[in-house]
């Protein structure tokens, strides 16, 4: 924790307000990856699509990740 991270003074910002860029970044980046570690040990995924949970495998998970 070499990095002091100050928010603005402004008492209404938040971490999300101040950093919600890198956030989203950081977690679309984290999705991306485990969707590919599940494709390459063959397990599936599960998500919701139209309203009902479904498990994706294989090239169905490629379709996630296009």
């Amino acid at each position: 924790m070499g990095r002091d991270i100050k928010l603005n003074k402004n008492p209404k910002a938040t971490i999300f307000n101040t950093y919600g860029d890198k956030i989203t970044e950081a977690y679309n980046r984290a999705v991306r990856e485990a969707l590919i570690r599940h494709r390459k040990l063959g397990n599936y995924v599960v998500v919701e699509r139209d309203g009902k949970i479904v498990k994706l495998q294989g090239e169905e998970i490629d379709e996630l990740l296009a």
